[in-house]
């Protein structure tokens, strides 16, 4: 058992889309994502003589926390009473970085590691509730990058987490502009359970042209650092899920602000946008750190739906790809 206090770092990831809502072969969802260095969640636990939580979140992260003590004491693992958790950084809720995800995987494996539990991704996973769906989270936490993962079994054989068929690490200079709405919060909840139960479909056609451009265009370009046929490929990704997912959200994005910022990034020379997840940020991709500095200048000068600035309505950040995932280190080791 560690006595020291546990420090886990994990960075917010981009959702690009997912490739199958229909499982026509087997298995469904699958999709691909991106890790970004901010922001990010941070957490510290060590033993304690009774269980409790400060920041941001704490009624959720006890909740995990002592789901965590139950299966650690069924599987026979020696724990202390309890555990002193502090969150002393959070990523924004629901607005498309993963931030439920990332927090779950970071409170499980520091108690964890506490308590000497050498996990699995797949243990991870299923400790943390996480990765029902997609597993493009736990795999961007697990290894930063870009990921693609194949899908769950439709017929409920698989271990509990989605494959990771494939990670690639970014050119270190490119960028993402972030564009994330202080007031707008993304579908989430039972509005989500249904959307994905009943109310969002693709035809075999959809399915197969979303695995082409992932295979033959997004993955070439990446390799070959071509920015303009990597940015063109998330481009055509995201509108086509985004045409999927307009059932639910109202339109290819979750709202005209969000709209709006895909459509001026992409006249002001992003190399490609779209939006993360059930949004409602948005992002775009430049070639290095200037670029994106004069994208998110000039974004925020533009005038949104209602007629303000973004930047009166926006938090804008210009961010790098995240190439390690999660960092996890003992105080004073």
């Amino acid at each position: 058992m560690t006595e020291g206090t546990i420090w886990v770092q994990a960075p917010a990831r981009l959702h690009l889309g997912m490739l199958d809502l229909e499982g026509g072969l087997g298995r469904r969802f699958g999709g691909l994502g991106v890790a970004v260095e901010r922001p990010v969640v941070r957490v510290a636990v060590r033993p304690a003589s009774d269980l409790t939580v400060r920041g941001p979140w704490a009624e959720r992260v006890r909740a995990i926390a002592e789901r965590f003590f139950e299966a650690a004491r069924v599987a026979g693992r020696l724990t202390p009473p309890g555990a002193a958790i502090e969150v002393h950084q959070a990523i924004p809720a629901h607005v498309g970085l993963g931030s439920g995800t990332q927090l779950h995987l970071a409170v499980v494996e520091a108690l964890a590691h506490m308590v000497g539990w050498d996990l699995t991704a797949v243990e991870l996973c299923r400790l943390a509730g996480r990765g029902r769906r997609s597993g493009v989270g736990t795999w961007t936490y697990l290894y930063g990058g870009l990921v693609l993962e194949g899908g769950r079994r439709t017929d409920g054989t698989d271990a509990g987490l989605a494959p990771l068929l494939g990670r690639y690490a970014l050119p270190p200079a490119w960028r993402f502009v972030l564009l994330i709405p202080r007031e707008a919060r993304g579908i989430h909840g039972d509005v989500e359970e249904e959307a994905f139960a009943r109310r969002v479909s693709m035809d075999a056609g959809t399915v197969g042209r979303l695995c082409r451009l992932v295979l033959l265009r997004l993955l070439p370009a990446l390799l070959e650092e071509d920015i303009r046929a990597f940015g063109h490929a998330v481009t055509e990704i995201q509108q086509i899920v985004g045409d999927a997912f307009a059932p639910v959200q109202g339109g290819r994005y979750a709202n005209p602000v969000s709209a709006a910022c895909v459509e001026a990034l992409l006249e002001l020379g992003a190399a490609g946008a779209g939006q993360s997840s059930w949004g409602p940020t948005v992002y775009g991709l430049a070639a290095d750190e200037d670029q994106a500095r004069q994208l998110a200048t000039a974004l925020g000068r533009r005038p949104g739906p209602d007629g303000r600035p973004l930047a009166e309505t926006m938090t804008v950040e210009v961010v790098a790809p995240d190439p390690h995932g999660r960092r996890l280190w003992v105080e004073g080791d």
